[in-house]
């Protein structure tokens, strides 16, 4: 008599690639692209500076600064446009790139304010057309936030924490960020990654910035005076203004691996 717990079950009458014809394939998203003020712009965009905003600090930053003008914005199809403002305002789901229209073509500098959220599997899609193709930079500045889960290391809420990584051609430059490197043993990933990445395969060089805690009055401080020591002709003056209204909506997001001692 066969034993049916330990008898081979009967073979299956189709092979696992039969099963998937069943499954209908994932429609595959449309490719994000950017959108410019100039229909008719003369491309690519060689500025001497391209700084890319990510971390609400830094986004608060760069919402500030009264002397930018707007030439496009980069529109990702899964990010829907409703409850946008007609003016640009940091509770929007956007992506805008900026000049500075007190430089001069020269010594141009764009802003990058990178207010959507760019999934892992997007982020090389969106890096390229940042970097390396409309939009040719000769030196990059990332500004991102610290996550608490990829860092090794207890992180406290009440302390100010600056780090930096860049590329080959960076580390060879004269002028650079100075800042500690940072340390090893714990990981960036995401779309600043990516940028990062994008500027050392493409030789460019490039400085990614990253701060803790991500929502706090002192790194917004810091990211002004680390703007201004970059761009000295930038005027910061109103940075600091309504900072108390902006430190009392950070209470509504919180690091949910801010007390875990996994990491300690």
């Amino acid at each position: 008599m066969e034993d049916v717990l330990t008898e081979n079950p009967p073979p299956s009458r189709f092979f696992q690639d039969d099963l998937n014809n069943f499954v209908q394939p994932p429609e595959s998203l449309p490719s994000p692209f950017i959108v410019f003020s100039n229909p008719k712009p003369e491309l690519p965009l060689r500025p001497s500076l391209l700084i890319i905003a990510v971390s609400s600090p830094s986004l608060y930053v760069f919402h500030s600064l009264p002397s930018k003008t707007l030439l496009g914005s980069l529109i990702m199809p899964e990010v829907p446009f409703s409850g946008n403002t007609m003016e640009p305002s940091l509770e929007d789901k956007s992506c805008n790139i900026y000049s500075l229209s007190s430089i001069d073509d020269k010594n141009s500098i764009l802003l990058v304010s990178v207010q959507l959220p760019v999934s892992p599997e997007r982020s090389n899609l969106v890096s390229r057309l940042l970097i390396g193709q409309d939009i040719i930079p000769e030196r990059v500045i990332i500004l991102d936030s610290i996550q608490s889960r990829n860092f090794r290391g207890k992180l406290s809420p009440d302390e100010t924490l600056a780090a930096k990584l860049e590329t080959s051609s960076e580390k060879k430059a004269t002028s650079r960020v100075n800042l500690d490197y940072f340390p090893s043993g714990s990981v960036i990933d995401g779309l600043s990654a990516s940028l990062l990445s994008r500027c050392q395969l493409k030789n460019i060089r490039g400085t990614l910035v990253i701060s803790w805690p991500e929502f706090s009055p002192s790194v917004i401080r810091f990211v002004g005076a680390l703007l201004k020591n970059i761009v000295p002709s930038l005027d910061i003056a109103s940075v600091n203004k309504d900072l108390e209204k902006y430190s009392s909506r950070t209470g509504l997001k919180k690091d949910a691996w801010l007390d875990s001692d996994l990491y300690t």
